[in-house]
């Protein structure tokens, strides 16, 4: 197609959420000339021409009608069989002579088709390492690094790939050369996690004990650590087992180890959700070839929750999704129903949400799971503070904060009471009033 103009009017039809009238695309794409409508029809017919068919790019609004074998590749972007490595910007290096309008909405596409891009190579990434695909995560997080080069999550999964690819001199003149540039540019040095993930650990059980006990002991002191609040102890011992497990090749044992510590990363350690995901994705995958459903679900669950906490909403939903086809009995799915609540209410689709939480409420008393109980009351109840039933946000609320006491998890509880605040200081409560009452519930 000849002209800048033609490329630019294609992008704006194909992406628009609906229609476009003749008069809004004639004012946008050539505000300078005699005869803009006039322009727009030979554009039009250029491109009807070069896509040779003529039962396309017609009406007023404009509908495109495209052929279904017609291949158009902004609109495969998060399809399996597109090559996310040859993604470039939206129209390339073109910069059409339009409207400000025009040019405004086409910054935006840019950005939002680049942030799709970049999330795909981020997964392809991650999926790369957990199934040992050494070279392609390499190379598709060196680009991911080309594209954000000063995203410190780009460069972890790059150092991360180096050392799993068992380059470990590698990944440590990476991790220095990062911190170098990031001195120079930004002022400051990146996160510890940055180094974290060139790390090798190397443990052996003792003498007399079965390498399943010893990982297995691992496991319990690290998450017994972590729940005491010493997290680096934890984590280290967390970090032991993984490699233990690794060195032995039990794939059951070393998809359980990767989820604990995976898990742990992402919630008990700020900074390090890269690592975590990473992690729980090789869990998921050596789960599923293991036949282990339940640790399969749960990694995917919480790589939705990753995604979400990121707003990285439709890549959250896709990992969600897995884990319910994976998911067994009421206590796994009240955990994914909690997430996919929070997934949604983030997203503006409250009402949906809403409806995930009760679902996460119900089955969490059904399995007679406290703590799930509690998490899905005090998102919930955040939950329904977005809707403004607040109302039924105050019982929720106060039910979670009587569960709090019941099962000792102060760590959790200013959550539910600074949301309680704000339901009530929506309520024109009085100040003495803020302060929730939270030895019994409400109903």
């Amino acid at each position: 197609m000849r002209g800048h103009q033609a490329w630019a009017l294609l992008a704006r039809v194909l992406l628009a959420r609906a229609p476009l009238d003749r008069r809004t695309l004639a004012a946008e794409l050539f505000p300078e000339t005699v005869d803009p409508l006039g322009s727009l029809r030979w554009c039009l017919a250029s491109l009807r021409k070069a896509l040779n068919t003529a039962d396309c790019l017609n009406g007023d609004p404009i509908e495109g009608r495209f052929a279904d074998d017609l291949d158009i590749d902004v609109l495969r972007l998060d399809r399996d069989d597109f090559d996310i490595e040859a993604a470039g910007p939206l129209l390339g290096a073109l910069e059409p002579r339009c409207s400000p309008e025009f040019a405004t909405w086409l910054l935006v596409e840019r950005e939002r088709i680049a942030g799709i891009v970049e999330s795909r190579i981020r997964q392809e990434t991650i999926r790369a390492m957990s199934v040992e695909d050494h070279g392609r995560a390499t190379r598709l997080a060196e680009l991911g690094v080309r594209r954000s080069p000063y995203d410190e999550s780009a460069h972890i999964l790059l150092v991360k790939s180096l050392a799993l690819a068992g380059r470990y001199q590698a990944a440590l003149e990476q991790v220095e050369a990062t911190e170098a540039v990031f001195v120079a540019e930004l002022g400051e040095k990146p996160s510890a996690a940055l180094r974290s993930a060139a790390r090798r650990t190397i443990s052996s059980p003792p003498s007399g004990i079965s390498r399943q006990a010893f990982v297995i002991s691992l496991m319990q002191s690290g998450l017994a650590a972590l729940s005491a609040g010493a997290v680096d102890a934890g984590i280290d011992c967390l970090r032991r087992a993984v490699r233990d497990a690794e060195k032995h090749k039990d794939a059951h044992l070393t998809s359980r180890a990767m989820f604990e510590l995976g898990a742990a990363l992402v919630h008990s350690v700020k900074g390090y959700d890269d690592e975590g995901s990473v992690l729980l994705r090789q869990s998921t995958e050596l789960a599923r070839q293991g036949g282990n459903a339940a640790i399969a679900s749960a990694g995917f669950r919480e790589l939705g929750y990753v995604e979400a906490l990121a707003g990285r909403r439709p890549s959250a939903a896709t990992y969600l999704a897995q884990a319910l086809e994976l998911a067994g009995g009421d206590d796994d799915l009240a955990g994914i129903h909690g997430v996919i609540g929070f997934n949604l209410v983030d997203w503006g689709r409250v009402g949906e949400g809403l409806d995930h939480y009760a679902l996460s409420l119900e089955q969490a008393r059904s399995a007679g799971n406290r703590r799930r109980e509690i998490w899905s009351l005090g998102l919930g109840g955040w939950g329904l503070l977005a809707a403004d039933r607040l109302e039924e946000a105050d019982l929720w609320l106060a039910d979670c904060l009587a569960l709090v006491e019941e099962q000792r998890r102060m760590s959790f509880r200013p959550w539910p009471v600074a949301v309680l605040s704000e339901s009530r200081t929506r309520q024109q409560a009085r100040p003495d009033d803020l302060r929730p009452g939270w030895r019994k519930p409400l109903r």
